[in-house]
């Protein structure tokens, strides 16, 4: 059945065998290895990255396609690997693992199964109608969408029946009428990379040295993007049929890189940051995670206090300012306190009952950044944050839409460390110093 499998060395042997120029006679290698033993899963793997490696993306979905309906073999592997490619930097293949790993699971042939799990909801129905109007005015679907949108329209009236935030599993009539479509994705709009994606009007040098200087970690940059790369990613957020996290409250909804939330352009920005960032992030942070949501047009503040489990985090705002009726609320809210880590993720990431008087106790004060499209909020992600009060207009292309990308891991958070407990607090009069009061009339 083959040799036994690691992530690590596999993508570092892909990516160098591709480098070397070998990518065929180590796909001729592993394809004979397969008709001797078409159930070796290590030589399917190793192919499959290969070919991603090797941007042959349509050849390793077919032999992906075959491990997943094998019952001996799943998808359970694409995270490791993915974050293989991650640690290695290698932005390309993590963005092909991620693109595959949405297709294997929402895509045209995926399993219904898995997308069922996914409920139907009020919200994430009453998006995904607005999404098909919206595609269906580009041009993107045709005309048989009408009946598609009406099935929609009539399953979300009858679930609204019982409330704006009633959910409920997919049942009979509703498999029937909406399943074909349902969490699939129908359309991923092609997002490559631009000349350059993060803006020439800030300075990289300045926002470290504000970064790394003032405890806790926090600043924020205007005119993060360049004016292309915004449009280019704001369009990718409402043309891509990739919403299909729904369990959050208030309507929120979101998408991990392994959902689809992922194209070249959007790696080609965590690529630069790492480069323009080299001692706040560099090779010491490997990008961890990335992910968008949208919500709207309300939202209370801080429903859902939380820290992450990165070092550093990257937020940024997509939609048009002329979206948000409050221009003094809508962004982020941080505070001055990060988890402790004998905390697990479900406690520190989740559980308002610990964290709130745990704020209390600490003493925590917070920092509000009010929302701007192409603001970037780039923060100690250990520390407690959460979302300002959201008060946007109607309207599908309203929906306040954020990004953001986690660097490195919370426990090794070299820069700011233990901000929380005793050994700490003496750190904390930084919080006010004069770089954030300078802040609010500058663009970092």
């Amino acid at each position: 059945m083959g040799t036994p499998w690691s992530a690590g060395p596999v993508v570092a042997r892909a990516r160098a065998t591709v480098r070397a120029g070998r990518a065929d006679e180590e796909a001729g290698v592993l394809r004979e290895a397969l008709r001797a033993d078409p159930q070796d899963r290590s030589a399917r793997r190793a192919l499959a990255l290969l070919l991603v490696a090797a941007e042959r993306r349509d050849e390793a979905l077919p032999l992906l396609r075959d491990g997943v309906r094998a019952e001996a073999d799943d998808l359970a592997w694409m995270p490791d690997a993915l974050d293989a490619a991650l640690e290695h930097h290698d932005f390309p293949l993590a963005e092909g693992c991620a693109s595959l790993s949405a297709l294997l699971r929402w895509g045209p042939s995926s399993d219904p199964a898995g997308r069922s799990a996914v409920p139907l909801s009020v919200p994430k129905l009453r998006h995904d109608i607005d999404q098909l109007h919206h595609l269906r005015r580009l041009g993107v679907l045709g005309s048989e969408y009408g009946r598609i949108i009406d099935a929609y329209r009539a399953v979300h009236d009858r679930l609204a029946a019982r409330g704006p935030d009633a959910r409920e599993p997919l049942d009979t009539d509703a498999e029937r009428s909406v399943a074909d479509t349902y969490n699939r994705l129908l359309h991923v709009r092609d997002t490559p990379r631009v000349a350059r994606a993060l803006s020439p009007g800030w300075d990289p040098v300045t926002v470290e040295e504000r970064y790394l200087a003032n405890a806790p970690g926090v600043v924020y940059v205007d005119d993060f993007l360049t004016e292309e790369a915004l449009g280019e990613l704001y369009r990718f957020c409402l043309e891509s049929t990739v919403w299909s996290g729904n369990r959050y409250a208030h309507g929120r909804l979101g998408a991990l890189m392994q959902d689809g939330f992922v194209s070249p352009l959007l790696m080609q920005i965590a690529e630069e940051l790492r480069d323009a960032l080299p001692r706040l992030i560099g090779d010491r942070y490997p990008l961890r995670q990335m992910w968008g949501f949208k919500c709207g047009p309300h939202v209370p503040a801080e429903v859902t206090t939380h820290a992450d489990f990165a070092a550093v985090n990257v937020n940024f705002w997509v939609t048009p300012d002329d979206a948000n009726a409050d221009a003094h609320s809508g962004g982020l809210v941080v505070h001055d306190v990060d988890a402790p880590l004998s905390w697990g993720f479900e406690t520190y990431n989740g559980r308002q009952d610990v964290i709130r008087p745990f704020l209390r106790r600490t003493r925590a004060r917070s920092m509000t950044i009010p929302y701007r499209q192409n603001r970037a909020v780039i923060f100690n992600s250990d520390l407690f944050h959460a979302s300002d009060a959201v008060r946007f207009r109607p309207g599908y292309e309203n929906l306040r839409i954020n990004v953001t990308m986690l660097y490195g891991d919370r426990e090794k958070e070299a820069h700011h460390p233990r901000l929380s407990g005793v050994e700490g607090m003496a750190g904390r009069s930084a919080w006010r110093s004069a770089a954030f009061a300078r802040g609010k009339a500058r663009r970092f």
